[in-house]
């Protein structure tokens, strides 16, 4: 089966395969076999694992800051060289046996692409956390607490805090059980480094529902990774995920006035229970876009063409989520509205409306902040995301993809100004600074996708205009050879990959400051469960506890 490297879900869009020119129907798409979607997974998870496994056998103090820099030239190189290998297969694809392969190989070479570039950060947390077998933090902070939670649940006690999502305990305690004897202070070492390593793969398979392979890796990959996080992966892991899904949700109900009942009934469920288990691992996310989803909801209601399927979609959608996740849901409604946040941190002393950056209880060295910009205060990026996000929404206005981001963008940001706004008067913050990631995941997707519908513009008038097939020679003023824009398009984001995400790995190398570098930090300091203390303990010494004065430094 020749697989399509070009998005085929616009309506009316053409598809050139060989000499052979297809048009694809208002609901028709191109469709892969279960295996060969088995096997792009089964890719990506692999290459996620490839570098952390490197990664363990470095020799170097992670602790001395030449190491660390070393250690990330180290990764960075083995990431380039599997990396061009990928994309050196593509190129010699397109020449063998007249490019019959290469949709294929292009495919498969976008899934490596998306587990290399998280399995790059997960290497950076193993060699961070090189010579102690503590997670980041140690016992303390948020660390501690998780672990002391998942060990409760895990003998089958109820969680200490019941308005915090079950999924992660419940993960962590029977990994614990499975892997180290029970100790899940280890077992959550383990989880951080593989939850950054799946980070990649899970996106791209859910930007797949969406996006054709290289569009899924450009589009929807690459501005998650602006939010990969290696503490405590599961959090921003949900909202990279459901973001994604709620628009292929909003898709299907649109689609559901004209569906056949199994397919119907099918895809309602499965959406239901995904929802479901994303909600049991990281409920906050919900919160922000719930009113936005509605709206996308409402619009794309199928009206005219069959309520009743759409409202047989919406109820079993519901009613799957109720059953995976409605005990948790009903916990949340009654004793989570009674959880207050007192606690005032850095962000909360920032002008509400920036949202670019979010700072943590942890901002590092900060002297003025927001730094001033160009145009009114704002600086040049978010002038060029703004645009962006008008331009999407101009040439994507009939697209529920551009729509419900758009109305997701919207809620979070309605939702943020509301609870800041009666921040002095209930002297809670409610966590409305998270509201930061979703506001800026949402416009670099909407910015990533002007990209994508000026691309699709392009291909429609060169397909209307007979230009050469795919593979051919451009000859004049017609769209330029498609595959080798893919080529391109994966050499560029190959070395931007790299370079992003050897940030964010960077990001936690230990270090003694205020920033996510306390971290890996306090780990090297806490005494091992034998008494002796983690190989790279600062001066040889540590502490049942580690070292305390990151609580000199949350602000």
């Amino acid at each position: 089966m020749t697989v399509s490297i070009e998005d085929t879900s616009t309506p009316g869009s053409y598809v050139r395969t060989g000499s052979a020119r297809i048009r694809h129907g208002r609901h028709r798409v191109l469709r892969s076999s279960p295996l060969l979607l088995l096997a792009e997974a089964g890719v990506a998870f692999a290459a996620a694992l490839v570098l952390p496994a490197l990664a363990r056998r470095f020799k170097l103090n992670p602790l001395d800051r030449i190491a660390q820099v070393s250690g990330l030239a180290a990764i960075q190189f083995r990431f380039a060289l599997i990396g061009l290998v990928l994309i050196g297969l593509v190129v010699v694809s397109m020449r063998l046996r007249g490019g019959r392969f290469f949709g294929l190989t292009a495919r498969f070479a976008s899934a490596g692409l998306a587990g290399l570039a998280s399995g790059f950060v997960a290497a950076g947390a193993v060699v961070a956390l090189l010579g102690t077998p503590w997670p980041m933090f140690g016992l303390n902070g948020d660390s501690g607490r998780i672990v002391e939670w998942a060990q409760a649940v895990a003998h089958g006690l109820p969680s200490p805090s019941p308005v915090y999502p079950p999924l992660p305990l419940y993960t962590l305690g029977y990994y614990a059980q499975w892997f180290h004897d029970g100790n899940t202070a280890y077992a959550f070492k383990d989880l951080q480094i593989l939850g950054a390593a799946a980070f990649g793969p899970l996106v791209y398979l859910a930007w797949r529902m969406l996006l054709s392979p290289v569009r899924a890796l450009a589009f929807g990959v690459l501005p998650a990774f602006a939010l990969i996080d290696a503490y405590k992966p599961y959090s921003q892991t949900v909202l990279v995920l459901l973001v994604p899904v709620l628009v292929a949700m909003v898709v299907q109900l649109k689609r559901s006035g004209t569906s056949s009942w199994p397919s119907l009934l099918l895809k309602a469920a499965g959406f239901g229970v995904l929802l479901g288990a994303l909600f049991l691992t990281y409920s906050g996310w919900f919160l922000w876009s719930a009113a936005g989803v509605v709206v996308a909801a409402l619009v794309y209601f199928p009206w005219r063409t069959g309520r009743l399927r759409g409202l047989a979609f919406v109820g079993v959608t519901a009613a799957a989520f109720a059953a995976v996740a409605g005990s948790y849901l009903h916990t949340m409604l009654t004793v989570g509205q009674d959880t207050k946040d007192y606690n005032f941190r850095f962000d909360n002393f920032t002008d509400p409306a920036y949202f670019l950056m979010w700072r943590t209880d942890m901002p590092g060295k900060v002297t003025e902040w927001p730094l001033p910009g160009e145009f009114g205060g704002m600086d040049l990026f978010a002038v060029v995301m703004f645009v962006c996000v008008g331009v999407a929404l101009w040439l994507g206005i009939r697209k529920p993809l551009v729509v419900t981001i758009c109305c997701m963008f919207a809620s979070a940001w309605v939702m943020r100004m509301y609870i800041a706004s009666h921040m002095y008067e209930t002297q809670t913050v409610q966590l409305y600074t998270r509201t930061n990631n979703q506001l800026l995941y949402c416009g670099l997707i909407l910015g990533a996708l002007v990209a994508h519908l000026v691309s699709l513009r392009l291909a429609e008038r060169r397909t209307a205009g007979g230009g050469p097939a795919a593979g051919e020679a451009s000859t004049g003023g017609g769209f330029p050879n498609p595959r080798a824009a893919v080529i391109g398009a994966l050499f560029a984001l190959l070395f931007l990959f790299g370079t992003v995400s050897s940030s964010m790995a960077d990001r936690y190398m230990p270090a003694k400051e205020n920033s996510y570098r306390i971290l890996p930090w306090v780990s090297h300091t806490v005494q091992k469960l034998d008494g002796s203390c983690p190989k790279f303990a600062p001066g040889g010494t540590c502490s049942k506890d580690g070292d305390q004065s990151w609580l000199h430094m949350i602000q």
